[in-house]
């Protein structure tokens, strides 16, 4: 069983009340037990657990109703349209596909509240431990743990930063309602506190520090706010970028696992020298990764011997448009997507039982439009792997930030100022992928700056009905590279703003809704219970 980081609940009980009132109007405090903040009395046995609490909040991140749909569903990789079976759900997929959500969408709050419980969390174990209220083993363990959860706080502070663009600042736990910062203002505290913080933070990777934030987690989230700085600030950081991923490449322990399936193994993740920073789960006791539930056909539980079965005809597929993009030679089709007839595990084929009842299960890639899809349409998850007998959550890892990651920022930043060796680079990322085509490995520098071959267009019944936005997409290829490799890890919504894709570009049954969709609403129970905040632009605020 892998290595999860266990939170006592005191912790997390006497923290909520605190957390939670930023981020909603809902004051009601569930009472986990009678011990209060004030009667605890810590040891140095719960040094280790309130450090580790910072990263509790993490699990959250493959929520279908939040993040991590927010980041993927709303880009032209991936759509969950409604099915058969269902999952409508009053439109909540939808409205992010679409790009029409507002500020009373309650999936947008479920990500503002993980985020800023993450943050929150980290604010207040800084100050038990800062006040010696939980002693530490030591004084080194204590500077180093209070580094940690600064750089866990700083890397929440970044996704609310993407998210959301200016947004309340809070690093103290005082209950005082906060007013909102710039979202340069956050990135420059990111970057500030980051900088401190890198030379305390241990070196070691996997082990102990799996799934936490050592020196070169922190140093990839470094390179991450300086990539995306231009989006954030106005001013570019691309030098600053490559700094931080040289440090990596050249002094680090990483590197790029042998098979690309590797960083999405249901087990023997934790000694990766790929995996960077990971959200650890456990289909007993650190449940969340659900992915399969959702993006499977019910009949899938007999190829995959599951205790659970998929829930309906599935959703959560690829477009269409973003299926046409590979290379059939590329292995990272069949290592990420499920495609083509669907056998049990015995042998046999499997048939439909909604759509296409009694027809024989062959997936195909072709869907028509967001609005309804058949349950053989659509290529379905495969990156994840699904060991037998899993239930409803699996006990495979995110990996939040990968080695090959590092590799593409530089590559992307070279691009951008105009130096060599972005191919060389990307090429080392494709190598797994064509392995078996070792002639289709190399991409040169000049191939990077090509247009995308993604063909986008508003789709009817399958075809391109409005083509929209044409101008070509600059470092288009390198765009393409970025797909193929990371697509099913919330990158693709950030990754098109800043290629200037995403309010721009038509894709399946999306159209452009104005460019300040590249942030998303303050939720308007936040705005209720805090009248210092204001909304975001454009959204209409009551």
């Amino acid at each position: 069983m892998k290595t999860i980081n266990k939170i006592v609940g005191i912790v997390t009980s006497i923290s909520l009340a605190g957390i939670m009132s930023c981020c909603s109007n809902d004051l009601t405090e569930k009472v986990y037990s009678s011990i209060t903040q004030d009667s605890y009395e810590y040891t140095v046995k719960d040094f280790k657990s309130v450090v580790s609490s910072v990263y509790s909040p993490l699990r959250g991140v493959f929520s279908h109703t939040g993040f991590w749909t927010a980041n993927e569903v709303t880009g032209d990789a991936i759509v969950s349209p409604p099915t058969a079976t269902g999952w409508y759900d009053g439109g909540q997929y939808m409205h992010f596909h679409y790009h029409d959500w507002n500020s009373e969408l309650a999936n947008i709050k479920e990500f503002w509240d993980w985020m800023y419980r993450g943050a929150l969390f980290a604010n207040y174990s800084i100050e038990l431990i800062e006040s010696g209220k939980v002693p530490a083993p030591s004084l080194e363990a204590k500077e180093q743990g209070i580094m940690e959860l600064r750089a866990a706080r700083a890397f929440y502070y970044w996704l609310i930063c993407d998210n959301f663009g200016d947004a309340p600042l809070v690093i103290t736990t005082s209950d005082e309602m906060p007013e909102k910062s710039s979202r340069k203002e956050i990135f420059d505290f990111i970057v500030k506190e980051l900088i401190e913080v890198i030379p305390y933070l241990s070196e070691e990777q996997g082990g102990a520090m799996y799934g936490r934030f050592n020196k070169w987690a922190a140093k990839t989230l470094l390179a991450n706010v300086y990539l995306n700085a231009e989006v954030y600030t106005g001013t570019a950081h691309w030098e600053d970028c490559i700094v931080q991923c040289n440090d990596i490449i050249n002094n680090s322990p990483c590197m790029l696992s042998q098979n690309f399936k590797d960083s999405f193994r249901s087990s023997g993740v934790e000694s990766s020298k790929e995996i960077i920073l990971a959200v650890p789960y456990d289909k007993i006791i650190a449940t969340g990764n659900d992915m399969h539930m959702r993006s499977w056909q019910a009949q899938l539980k007999d190829k995959f011997n599951l205790e659970a079965t998929p829930w309906g005809s599935g959703t959560t597929m690829a477009i269409t448009q973003f299926a046409d993009t590979y290379d059939e030679d590329d292995s990272r089709i069949d290592d990420t997507w499920l495609r083509g007839a669907q056998y049990s595990s015995n042998g046999e084929i499997l048939k439909g039982i909604y759509d296409n009842i009694g027809e024989d299960f062959i997936i195909v890639k072709e869907i028509p439009d967001a609005s309804y899809v058949k349950e053989f349409e659509g290529w379905r998850m495969n990156k994840f792997e699904v060991a037998p007998q899993t239930p409803s959550s699996s006990d495979t890892d995110f990996p939040f930030f990968r080695f090959a990651e590092v590799l593409m920022m530089k590559a992307e930043c070279l691009l951008r100022t105009g130096q060599p060796g972005a191919g060389a680079l990307v090429s080392q990322v494709r190598e797994r992928a064509f392995r078996d085509h070792p002639k289709k490995i190399m991409v040169t520098d000049e191939q990077l700056k090509a247009n995308s071959i993604y063909q986008y267009g508003y789709v009817e019944k399958y075809h391109i009905v409005d083509p929209g936005n044409q101008d070509p997409v600059e470092f288009g290829r390198l765009y393409d590279e970025l797909g193929w490799e990371f697509v099913w890890e919330a990158h693709r919504r950030r990754d098109m703003i800043r290629f200037g894709l995403f309010t721009k570009k038509s894709w399946l049954s999306h159209k452009p809704k104005g460019d300040y969709r590249s942030v998303f609403p303050i939720p308007e129970v936040v705005l209720t219970s805090n009248p210092k905040l204001t909304q975001n632009p454009n959204y209409l605020q009551k």
